[in-house]
């Protein structure tokens, strides 16, 4: 059973003093989704709280896990992070940390559904015959993989999970060189992230299915979702969250929470995070761990399921 320890009270930060000193925001490389969002918010809140966020890049997988679970629980070190590290001990034989027991959810901060695209010469036009053709043909059709255990390799082995189709993984280092192999025809079919599919899609060079989220996404405009187009119950998307070191004071995640959530949900940060083909969220800390306990429940089993491990 995974219990989060989430504060659902009234905010109470009125008289607290927090943040007395800079912030710490550990993020993940420098350059991507959760990098960019994470800097926005950051100098957001920086004007709103008084005090410096200072940006913490680190590599991805678990060591914002690692670094987090070291420090004190006063709100002063935070981590944005994916799903990697609240699945990383379905990927992973040695994690220093329990996501669920060391760390609290502040916001789930934003979303980035990939787009399942496949090559002309595949000949399918919709979710259905792609899955119809999966079938006559198993194990001939291959997905690009940008890294292992990431959203368009969870995307990929939930569809042949739900589907019950045998469609082979080939890994890349990098999402560019992968898509790049997908438009030349050398692979069939990846679940790419909409902006970068977005020209390929509209030249010809590749076709869309459906984007990968519960529900339309604004970030791939008139597309449906897979579940819709086909595949009732399929959702995913690559997710990443603002937690805290459990035990933090309520006051100090109430404070966190209502700021980053409030610029989260401002036209600004929507306009400014959809033209990165990002969905700005900035949903309540219970939503974020509901979402996790989802997450730890359905891509827990896939991840065993499909042998997913990571070094």
């Amino acid at each position: 059973m995974c219990s989060f320890a989430v504060n659902a009270a009234p905010a109470s930060d009125a008289n607290t003093k927090f943040p007395l000193k800079p912030i710490r925001l550990i993020a993940s490389g420098a350059g991507g989704a959760g990098d960019f969002a994470g800097r926005l918010i950051a100098a957001e809140l920086t004007q709103r709280l008084g005090q410096q966020i200072v940006i913490d890049n680190r590599p991805g997988g678990v060591t914002p896990g690692e670094i987090l679970v070291k420090a004190q629980p006063d709100g002063y070190t935070l981590m944005m992070v994916g799903f990697v590290v609240w699945l990383s001990p379905f990927m992973r034989d040695h994690v220093s940390f329990d996501p669920v027991r060391d760390f609290t959810p502040v916001s789930l901060a934003i979303s980035s559904p990939n787009v399942l695209v496949v090559h002309p010469s595949l000949r399918v036009r919709s979710v259905p015959e792609l899955i119809a053709l999966a079938k006559q043909k198993p194990g001939a059709l291959n997905y690009a993989v940008s890294g292992i255990g990431n959203s368009n390799h969870l995307a990929g082995e939930m569809f042949k999970a739900m589907t019950g189709t045998n469609i082979a993984a080939v890994y890349y280092r990098g999402a560019s060189l992968a898509l790049t192999d997908v438009v030349g025809g050398r692979v069939e079919m990846i679940f790419a992230t909409a902006n970068s599919s977005r020209s390929h899609v509209a030249a010809g060079r590749l076709v869309a299915l459906g984007v990968t989220s519960a529900q339309p996404s604004p970030v791939a405009p008139g597309l449906p979702t897979v579940a819709s187009a086909g595949l009732p119950g399929y959702e995913s998307a690559a997710t990443i969250g603002i937690l805290a070191r459990a035990g933090t004071p309520p006051e100090v995640l109430n404070l966190l929470h209502r700021e980053i959530a409030r610029y989260l949900q401002s036209p600004d940060a929507k306009d400014r995070l959809l033209k990165a083909g990002i969905e700005a969220l900035g949903n309540t800390p219970a939503e974020f761990a509901a979402i996790m306990r989802e997450d730890i429940r359905v891509k827990g089993k896939i991840i065993r399921d499909a042998g997913i491990r990571m070094e």
